[in-house]
C-alpha cells in the first residue's frame, strides 16, 4: 500500500454492495464508513463497518440520494474518499463533482467521463468517432415522442425504447408493433423518469436472439487502460441480468481481443479511470459482428466472475487507481483461468409472475468455500421492504472448467435459505439446469420464452406434509418421561374404533388454504391424507425444531429448514410461507375483495399513475393504474368492460398486497 492510500473512505450505498466494498476495506487496512436510512438503522453493513452514520428517514431520496447529506456524514467521519458501489448516485456526475469541490476523492471516473457515457446518445457518437461499431439507431438528443415514433418506424419493428440516462434495463421496452409506439413511449418516459430525473429517450434497431457480451476495462490516471475479458450476461428477464458467467463459451481468442481492444478504445476515448465496463450485443449467429450499446461508469454487480477468473480484486483496484497509482500490469499479463457463474437472488416471487416480495428473514443460510462465494447484505432478523432494489445477494461457484462451475452454483443455490422472504433461488437454479444453458445455447429472450416451464404451477405435496407434521408434533404434550394422559395427545386415541384424523388447515401464502390430515397407526407411523390424495401416504419428520429437519414421505427424504415455530418452510434453494389457516380471517379478505369486479395490489408499493374516476366507462384489457415497487412497474387493467364503482387510491397513495385498489361493475344486460 502506498503512502498516498485513505485512512478513511465512507462507503455511499447499502446492502450487499456496501458489505462487499467494506470487506475489502477491511482487508487494506482502511477505516470504513457506512452511512443507514431509518429502514437500515440495524442492517448488516452498518454492523460490519467500522463507523456508522444516520443520513435520514428510508426514502431513498432523503437518505442514499440525498447529496448533501452524504457529503456531511463523509465530513464529520473524516473520510477523505468515497465509494459509491453501484445504483443510487454511482454514476451521477453531479454526486463527483460535489465531492471533488468538498476535497474529496470520487473512487470512480471523472465526472466529464461519466456525464458523456451516462448520455447513451453522445456516447454512442462518441465510441464510433474512435473507430467502435455501433447498434444502428436514432440520432440526436431531445428528441419528441413523434420525433421517436417516427425514427422507430424508420429504423422498422422491432425496435428497443432506452433511456438516455440511467442503466440496469429500467425503463427499456421492446416494441414489436408499430401501433403501440406511443403507449410504450410515454411508460418509458415515466420509468425512466422515476428512476434516473430524466426522461430522455432513443430508440434502436432491436437484434433478434442476440448475446450481451460485456468487457471490463481498467483504467489508471496515467494512460494505462487494459481489459479483463468477458462476461456472458444473456440470461436476462424483462431486460434485467440474473445469470452471469465468465468466460463466454461464445467467443474464441480472436473476437475476445478485437471486442477488448474495441472496449479499451471505448474506455480512451472518454478519459475513463477506474473500472468500468463496455456492452455490446452480439448476434448469436455471427458473434464477429458486434455492437457497442453502453458503458457502465461504475462497479458492476456481476464483477465477482471476473475477480474469480483473474485472480484481481476490483474494489482494490478502483482504490489504488483512485489513489493514484499506476497499474503494475499490461494487456499481456492478464490470464483467464477457470470458469466462474453468478446467480442474483432478488425478493421476488415466481409463482406470481416475479411480482417483489418482501417480509422478515428469519432463517439464512448462504454457502461459502470451496469454490463457492456468496455476496449478502442479508443477516437474521433483516426487513426487506419495497423501498429499494429487490435484490438481496449473489451466489457466485468457480470450478476449472464450465460445467464444474454450473454443477457447483446449482448445488449452491439448493442449499440457500432465505426464509420469511420469498426469492427466486429455487428458479435460478431450474434455469441453470435447461439444456439450452448447460449447452452454452443461449440469448436475450430464452428465460422470457421458457419461464413457464421453471416456474412450478403448484407447491410439492411434501411441503405441505413437513408443514402438516410440524403443526402434529406441537400438539404434543410437554413434559418428560412417564405416563400421559391419552386424551391430551395428538395422535387420534380412542376408545373402541380406529384411530381419528387430526386435521390441520394450511396455507401458502398467496394460495388458496388446503387441509392436510394427520393419524398415528397402531404400529407407531403417521399416516398423511394429502389434498388430491385418495390413499394415504407415511410420513415422518425429525428432529422438530432448530434449523434443519428431514421429511421422510412415501419411502423419499428430503431436505429442509425451518424457523423455530415451524411456520416457513424450505427446499433446495425454493420457500414457502406455510401457516394455520383461520377460515374467518380468509373469509373477511375474500369479502374485502369483492371477487372479481375488484381490482387489487399484486405486490406492497406505491400507486404512480391513476387513469380513471368513479363513474367513468372503461373497456375490458383498458388500462387503468400504475403500482411501483422496487423500481418496478405493474399495470392494472380493467378485468371486464363496466363503470369504475369505487376507487380508494390516488398517486402517491401506499398500498399493501392484495389492497383492494378499485372496483369495476359490469355490464350487463339491465345496464347495456
Amino acid at each position: 500500500m502506498t503512502e498516498q492510500m485513505f485512512e478513511t473512505v465512507l462507503v455511499a450505498n447499502r446492502g450487499e454492495i456496501a458489505v462487499r466494498v467494506i470487506r475489502t476495506l477491511r482487508s487494506m487496512g482502511v477505516r470504513s464508513v457506512a452511512v443507514y436510512s431509518d429502514a437500515d438503522a440495524d442492517a448488516r453493513h452498518v454492523r460490519e463497518a467500522d463507523t456508522a452514520v444516520r443520513i435520514g428517514p428510508a426514502a431513498a431520496s432523503e437518505s442514499y440520494l440525498s447529496v448533501e447529506r452524504l457529503l456531511e456524514a463523509a465530513a464529520r467521519t473524516g473520510a477523505r474518499a468515497v465509494h459509491p458501489g453501484y445504483g443510487f448516485l454511482a454514476e451521477n456526475a453531479g454526486f463527483a463533482r460535489a465531492c471533488a469541490e468538498a476535497g474529496l476523492v470520487f473512487i470512480g471516473p471523472p465526472a466529464d467521463a461519466i456525464s458523456l457515457m451516462g448520455d447513451k446518445i453522445r456516447a454512442k457518437e462518441t465510441v464510433r468517432a474512435a473507430g467502435v461499431p455501433v447498434v444502428p439507431g436514432s440520432s440526436g438528443s431531445g428528441l419528441t415522442d413523434a420525433q421517436l415514433a417516427d425514427a422507430a418506424r424508420e429504423i422498422g419493428t422491432p425496435v428497443l425504447l432506452k433511456p438516455s440516462a440511467g442503466g440496469g434495463g429500467k425503463g427499456m421496452r421492446l416494441v414489436r408493433d408499430a401501433a403501440k409506439l406511443a403507449d410504450e413511449i410515454a411508460a418509458a418516459r415515466r420509468e425512466a423518469r422515476a428512476s434516473f430525473g430524466d426522461d430522455t429517450l432513443l430508440v434502436e434497431r432491436w437484434i433478434d436472439r442476440p448475446r450481451h457480451i460485456e468487457i471490463q476495462v481498467l483504467a489508471d490516471g496515467h494512460g494505462g487502460v487494459v481489459h479483463l475479458g468477458e462476461r456472458e450476461c444473456s440470461l436476462q428477464r424483462r431486460h434485467q441480468k440474473i445469470i452471469e458467467e465468465a468466460p463466454s463459451v461464445l467467443l474464441d481468442e480472436e473476437t475476445r481481443a478485437a471486442m477488448g481492444e474495441a472496449a479499451v478504445q471505448a474506455a480512451r476515448s472518454c478519459g475513463y479511470r477506474g473500472a468500468g465496463t463496455v456492452e455490446f450485443i452480439v448476434p448469436g449467429n455471427d458473434p464477429s459482428s458486434y455492437y457497442f450499446m453502453e458503458m457502465n461508469t461504475r462497479l458492476q454487480v456481476e464483477h465477482p466472475v471476473t475477480e474469480l477468473v483473474t485472480g484481481l480484486d476490483l474494489v482494490e483496484w478502483q482504490l489504488r487507481v483512485a489513489a493514484g497509482e499506476p497499474l503494475p500490469f499490461g494487456q499481456e499479463d492478464i490470464r483467464l483461468t477457470g470458469h466462474a457463474v453468478e446467480a442474483r437472488v432478488c425478493a421476488e416471487d415466481p409463482a406470481r409472475g416475479f411480482l417483489p416480495s418482501g417480509g422478515t428473514v428469519l432463517r439464512l443460510r448462504e454457502p461459502q468455500g470451496a469454490g463457492v462465494r456468496t455476496d449478502s447484505g442479508l443477516s437474521e432478523g433483516t426487513e426487506v421492504g419495497s423501498l429499494y432494489d429487490p435484490m438481496l445477494s449473489k451466489v457466485i461457484a468457480y470450478g476449472p472448467d464450465r460445467a464444474t462451475a454450473l454443477r457447483k452454483l446449482r448445488a449452491a443455490l439448493a442449499e440457500t435459505v432465505t426464509l420469511g422472504v420469498q426469492t427466486n433461488a429455487g428458479f435460478l437454479r431450474r434455469l441453470l439446469a435447461h439444456p439450452a444453458v448447460a449447452g452454452g445455447d443461449m440469448d436475450t429472450g430464452l428465460v422470457e420464452r421458457e419461464v413457464d416451464g421453471l416456474v412450478p404451477d403448484e407447491v410439492p405435496a411434501e411441503a405441505y406434509a413437513a408443514a402438516a407434521l410440524l403443526r402434529q408434533a406441537r400438539l404434543a404434550p410437554a413434559g418428560g418421561s412417564g405416563w400421559a394422559d391419552p386424551f391430551d395427545t395428538a395422535d387420534g386415541w380412542r376408545l373402541g374404533g380406529s384411530r381419528a384424523w387430526t386435521a390441520h388447515h394450511l396455507r401458502v401464502a398467496g394460495r388458496d388454504p388446503v387441509t392436510v390430515r394427520v393419524r398415528s397407526t397402531p404400529d407407531g407411523g403417521t399416516e398423511l391424507l394429502l389434498p388430491g390424495s385418495g390413499t394415504p401416504l407415511r410420513g415422518s419428520a425429525g428432529p422438530v425444531g432448530g434449523e434443519r429437519f428431514t421429511l421422510a414421505l412415501d419411502g423419499v427424504t428430503h431436505s429442509f429448514a425451518t424457523a423455530a415455530d415451524g411456520t416457513w418452510l424450505g427446499r433446495d434453494g425454493d420457500a414457502w410461507h406455510v401457516r394455520d389457516h383461520d377460515p374467518v380471517a380468509a373469509s373477511l379478505t375474500r369479502a374485502g375483495q369483492a371477487g372479481a369486479d375488484s381490482l387489487t395490489a399484486p405486490m406492497p408499493g406505491t400507486v404512480t399513475v391513476v387513469k380513471v374516476a368513479v363513474g367513468d366507462e372503461v373497456s375490458a384489457g383498458q388500462s387503468l393504474l400504475v403500482v411501483e415497487a422496487m423500481k418496478m412497474e405493474h399495470v392494472i387493467s380493467a378485468p371486464h368492460a363496466g363503470t369504475v364503482t369505487e376507487l380508494d387510491v390516488a398517486p402517491g397513495t401506499t398500498v399493501a398486497m392484495d389492497q383492494v385498489l378499485a372496483v369495476i361493475a359490469p355490464v350487463t344486460e339491465e345496464t347495456a
